[in-house]
């Protein structure tokens, strides 16, 4: 079998894996669009390297957009093959692709108007709205741990890495020239000890591991000190100095972290009184989600549940849906929370809350997760005094504050947790994906110290035989 390496090699975003079996049947693992370029990440997530319709089966490894974005434009050029997830992640895709067609829709209609009084022809979104719902059709769900067959050659199951709702590696047998190999995509891999989620759970033996290292060089604070940083930033931005504090935050997953950590200091009396917003309609639907699939939760999550019926709603805390209600937001003068999309500041309603608030000196900006080096977040946290959203310059006069302990990744200790579990002398190879250079790098050489001492750094488009 060979491995394909489509995507995620010297980026965070886009995981696209292409496995071809000695038979030709070609599976894909992930589809995702490449995220924080600006403009050139147009031409990137065009730039498939395949053929979809000579696409057999895509295995998804969870529902973030980096890795399950693409799907509707594969479909559109020719993809008809079935595409196999857990059930949250079937559900969590079926909002979360048609909100990314949404966007390029809006995002081409005002492009386009820039091209016009150019003098330029107009080009057309990726994909639509249309286009995501058109795709649904083609996901079938499996459980997690279930051993699924597409041939007699080859099967997979899914595993619990605690990233997001419904995430997985993918750990597989294929069978070739009468020999029995495994290979693990551990898609992204989650925190251990986190409030909503259980643990990454171990998958079985593997020869061959790809494995993300979005914090290969870094490590993350305990979840308990995240949350005790939280109840101190949102007293020192609404009740010390009576200001917004505005969060951008990812729709799915971290949004419903943040909300359930308010959840519990509000129950601690340890929050002032005032109104939390959260105000992305991707968030309201994704949060409705995390309702219906409380099989995915922990047991203090589970037990959280047994007193306190929603996790995600209590008094002060208000989902907003409509435009209306979130430009009300602009004129609302009294100290608050805002929670809006998205996490990177690239789209949504969140670079609206920043073009209005980011000049306001007491305005607090929390970020509290990973932003590639080149979006609006990325600029915003290193401390940029000047930034442009929506094509105009603001200065940025807002207090900025940041907690990387919210991230659904793990640092590269807890990722080296969960491969403890493996015989490293038994593991042939480990390809390290999805992570920045300096992430990359590092990540190698703290593998290598915790006896994983084959690994390789694949480049973009390289094919290796497993």
């Amino acid at each position: 079998m060979t491995i394909d390496f489509l995507g995620a090699t010297q980026e965070v975003t886009g995981s696209k894996f292409l496995l071809t079996t000695k038979k030709g049947v070609k599976i894909l693992l992930d589809c995702g669009m490449y995220q924080g370029k600006g403009l050139e990440t147009d031409s990137m997530n065009r730039d498939l390297g395949f053929n979809p319709a000579d696409i057999d089966y895509l295995i998804l490894s969870h529902a973030h957009i980096d890795h399950s974005g693409l799907i509707p434009y594969i479909h559109k050029l020719g993809f008809k093959g079935t595409i196999f997830c857990t059930p949250a992640t079937r559900d969590l895709c079926s909002i979360m692709l048609p909100d990314s067609g949404k966007i390029q829709e809006t995002d081409t209609q005002q492009f386009n108007k820039k091209r016009e009084r150019n003098g330029l022809p107009p080009v057309e979104p990726i994909y639509t709205m249309k286009d995501a719902a058109a795709c649904m059709h083609l996901f079938v769900s499996i459980p997690y741990d279930l051993q699924f067959s597409i041939s007699p050659d080859f099967s997979f199951r899914f595993v619990d890495t605690g990233h997001m709702l419904g995430s997985a590696a993918v750990y597989i047998q294929f069978k070739e020239n009468r020999k029995t190999k495994s290979l693990c995509y551990t898609g992204d891999i989650g925190r251990y000890d986190k409030k909503i989620l259980p643990d990454p759970k171990a998958f079985p033996q593997a020869d061959y591991i790809i494995t993300e290292s979005t914090y290969g060089d870094r490590l993350h604070t305990t979840l308990d000190k995240a949350e005790e940083d939280l109840m101190l930033i949102v007293h020192d931005a609404c009740a010390q100095r009576r200001g917004k504090l505005v969060i951008p935050s990812f729709a799915i997953g971290r949004t419903q972290e943040i909300v359930y950590a308010l959840h519990r200091l509000k129950l601690q009396n340890k929050l002032p009184d005032i109104d939390i917003f959260v105000d992305s309609p991707l968030a309201v639907s994704a949060t409705n989600i995390f309702r219906l699939h409380p099989e995915c939760f922990n047991e203090d999550m589970r037990d959280f549940m047994e007193t306190s019926a929603d996790p995600f709603g209590f008094e002060n805390l208000h989902y907003v849906r409509t435009i209306e209600d979130s430009k009300r937001l602009n004129t609302y003068n009294r100290p608050c929370i805002i929670i809006s999309a998205s996490g990177m500041m690239e789209a949504g309603r969140i670079k609206h809350h920043l073009a209005n608030n980011i000049e306001n000196s007491r305005t607090t900006i929390l970020c509290v997760g990973y932003c590639a080096p080149t979006t609006l977040g990325a600029k915003i946290m290193r401390g940029d005094s000047e930034v442009s959203i929506f094509g105009v310059k603001y200065k940025v006069r807002a207090t900025i504050e940041r907690i990387d302990a919210f991230s659904g990744h793990g640092d590269y200790l807890e990722m080296i947790q969960y491969l403890s579990a493996q015989n490293n002398k038994k593991v042939k190879n480990i390809f390290i994906v999805h992570g920045e250079d300096q992430a990359r790098i590092k990540y190698a050489e703290h593998l290598a110290d915790a006896g994983f001492t084959s690994s390789h750094i694949p480049n973009f488009k390289e094919t290796i035989e497993i």
